[in-house]
């Protein structure tokens, strides 16, 4: 199936831009640079060095040069050549304008066949938990962060181009401050990631009555919170070194790391069910950005379970409260009809984690793999679902 078949917009709920040299030093106070983040040159390659430490969690974060957009594909449809994984990274590209400048995303979101879509960091995803030590130079970056994202992209581009500010719990106040801030500078969404964040009272459960402030104003304002795949500091209980770096860095053999992202999620998730959060705040909605979707029938299932051994815990049917409040945005590998018999069509939302590695060379491409839905179902997934994520719902 091709676009050309379809009789509705397509709207892509996971792209990527890659940050321009300054994006976290901009706006950041240079006599914070030692204790928050700056640049350092090694061995001829510059890293960010974020808290003191020198950070190696991408092979070159000024992405120029760049790998292909897709490069890992064939990787992710079960490698059939059975190529090295390195192999796929060995091509590289200068850095596109359409990944650092809005008016060039346009020209790409047209050709790609793109209504538009949502815009999420690259390095920001991943640049929390090197400062959860220090909760305040968390805030102080993605303060700064999130001031450069308003300058290069805006909130709100066009119509097209929906950037989502970062936003931590690392400070209670911070969050509802800088929510504030977001809705008043027109964010359409937020995103975060799935963890529990660091303060300076340790780390907390994201449900935590201390956050009320952030989850009370997302939920006043009706605004969407994305929670992104990230750095979610998850231990690998020593089968595998911690920290976030370049999977296919050095030799390659398998590792339970490759989980950790629907572990991540689905501890998120099911933590939002047994704490009640919903019944507090009926009128939040969370997206799962590419986290994928494979843990999805066990979160039901355990959901289901422990509402069978505690009887009269929740008011609602805990399961239907999921499928009221979460939307899901599967990996484009995963299997779609199966999430959506979990969650429902209107809870599924198409994202192609375009630029980056993993994700559709082709963002289109995803159109053919919706073809056994009805069409009413096909329009929601790729196209009603997220629009209806990015309309404030306030109460």
């Amino acid at each position: 199936m091709s676009e050309l078949e379809l009789d509705h917009p397509v709207f892509d709920a996971d792209n990527h831009y890659y940050e321009a040299l300054d994006a976290f030093t901009r706006h950041l106070d240079p006599a914070l640079g030692s204790r928050v983040i700056q640049w350092s040159e090694v061995n001829g390659r510059r890293y960010h060095v974020i808290g003191g430490r020198v950070s190696h969690a991408v092979t070159n974060p000024t992405f120029d040069p760049v790998a292909l957009p897709g490069a890992m594909y064939d990787y992710f449809r079960g490698n059939p050549d059975h190529r090295s994984p390195l192999e796929f990274l060995a091509r590289r590209e200068p850095i596109r304008p359409a990944y650092r400048d809005p008016e060039a995303r346009l020209a790409t979101l047209d050709a790609q066949g793109m209504a538009g879509c949502l815009l999420f960091p690259t390095l920001g995803m991943i640049y929390e938990e090197p400062l959860a030590h220090d909760p305040v130079a968390v805030c102080h970056l993605f303060r700064a962060f999130n001031r450069w994202m308003a300058e290069e992209w805006t909130f709100n581009y066009r119509d097209r181009i929906f950037a989502a500010p970062y936003l931590t719990l690392a400070d209670p106040a911070w969050a509802a401050e800088e929510l504030e801030w977001a809705l008043g500078s027109g964010a359409r969404t937020v995103v975060m990631r799935p963890a529990a964040p660091t303060t300076t009272l340790g780390q907390r459960n994201p449900f935590d009555p201390m956050f009320d402030a952030f989850w009370g104003l997302a939920n006043e304002a009706g605004i969407a919170v994305v929670v992104h795949a990230a750095d979610s500091g998850g231990s690998s209980n020593g089968y595998a070194v911690d920290g976030f770096a370049a999977t296919f860095g050095g030799g390659w053999k398998p590792s339970i790391k490759s989980f950790a992202i629907e572990q991540a999620i689905r501890d998120y998730l099911l933590t939002l069910i047994f704490e009640n959060h919903f019944e507090r705040f009926p009128n939040l909605r969370i997206a799962s950005v590419e986290n994928g979707a494979e843990y999805l029938p066990d979160v039901i299932k355990k959901i289901r379970s422990t509402a069978n051994k505690m009887p009269g815990y929740w008011k609602n049917d805990p399961v239907e409260t999921l499928r009221q409040h979460v939307w899901i945005n599967p990996f484009w590998e995963d299997d779609v009809y199966q999430v959506a018999d979990c969650i429902g069509s209107d809870r599924v939302i198409f994202g192609s984690d375009w630029p980056h590695i993993e994700g559709l060379p082709e963002p289109i491409e995803y159109v053919s793999e919706l073809k056994s839905f009805t069409n009413e179902d096909r329009r929601m997934i790729l196209f009603d679902n997220v629009q209806g994520l990015i309309t404030l719902r306030p109460t």
